[in-house]
């Protein structure tokens, strides 16, 4: 298979828009950092807030290699292009193969980081009372009965 220099090419859209997302992911964590920081000096519920600035610093953490990936992945696809524009057709489908496991580790880290921030979100909430955490199916049923 021969590759063009417009397939590494067609990973720019992606790449740019996944790392505009893991960037205002961070934005958020981090006035959510400073937020919780000032509350956690104000000993208001200290151990929810420790849990949760904990969580946070864990997140961004994942935050920084899903761009380290992302950034990755673009240099690998622009050095793929690079090999594909001198006709080195081996060294380039080496190349693009990497870029695309680099993708892949991107992405999935990105996953765990969305596990994370639902954690996140249960900790927030764990000093309610009467919060159940129903399966799908008892949501959707009680949805439909409703209507």
């Amino acid at each position: 298979m021969e590759l063009s220099v417009n397939i590494p090419a067609l990973l720019f859209p992606a790449i740019s828009l996944i790392m505009l997302a893991y960037t205002n992911r961070f934005l958020a964590l981090s006035n959510r950092v400073r937020v919780l920081h000032d509350k956690y000096h104000q000993q208001e519920q200290r151990h929810i807030i420790f849990g949760q600035i904990k969580n946070l610093k864990y997140r961004i953490k994942l935050i920084q290699n899903m761009q380290t990936y992302g950034v990755a992945t673009l240099l690998l696809s622009i050095v793929c292009m690079f090999f594909i524009f001198i006709q080195y057709q081996a060294i380039a489908k080496i190349v693009f193969g990497i870029s695309l496991v680099t993708f892949s580790i991107s992405i999935f880290l990105s996953l765990i980081e969305i596990r994370l921030s639902t954690r996140a979100i249960e900790l927030e909430l764990s000093d309610m009372e009467g919060l159940e955490d129903p399966t799908v199916m008892e949501y959707l049923r009680k949805k439909f009965d409703r209507e």
